[in-house]
């Protein structure tokens, strides 16, 4: 028996060679994995990575909240654009329902912090990440002092947000 395809013949010989160079596996995977976790059991080591294994830093926690703005601002975004294609009426009609509702400066400096807190924090870090990509501020002081740098212009961004009147 043979197969031909676009001009080549294939016959049940040749197919013969890639069958007699296959190994067979001497385990499954499922044995390699119960082989692993034993090892690692009998050596007493923790699962790895998890959260427990290291120590929580600066640069860390700082990962991950610029993760965790990046993923808040993007859902806060997707949000706003999507009610916009949904919902009845225009941004003025709106705008108008909000300042009707008369909410309390609180309710408002709360919001506006909401806001600007992940905006800046965002802006700022990612503005450090971008001095990473070209090569600079690796060294650990380094580090540190721009996280400690981008902690302190958001805090100041953010106070200043809160507190700008804006045209009334």
């Amino acid at each position: 028996m043979s197969l031909t395809r676009q001009g080549t013949c294939l016959s049940r010989s040749q197919f013969g060679v890639l069958y007699r160079h296959a190994v067979p596996m001497g385990t499954t995977a499922k044995e390699e994995m119960n082989k692993f976790w034993a090892k690692n059991n009998k050596l007493n080591r923790p699962m790895s990575p998890h959260v427990t294994v290291y120590k929580w830093s600066v640069p860390m926690m700082m990962s991950i909240s610029h993760r965790g703005t990046g993923l808040g601002l993007s859902a806060g975004v997707s949000a706003f654009a999507l009610l916009a294609l949904v919902l009845p009426g225009s941004y003025p009609y709106y705008l108008d329902l909000i300042h009707s509702q008369s909410f309390g400066p609180a309710l408002i400096g709360l919001a506006k912090f909401g806001i600007a807190f992940p905006l800046s924090y965002h802006t700022f870090n990612g503005i450090r990440h971008l001095c990473w990509d070209s090569g600079k501020g690796f060294k650990i002081p380094e580090v540190y002092g721009s996280g400690y740098t981008v902690i302190v212009l958001t805090v100041l961004t953010t106070i200043a947000a809160v507190a700008y009147k804006g045209a009334a």
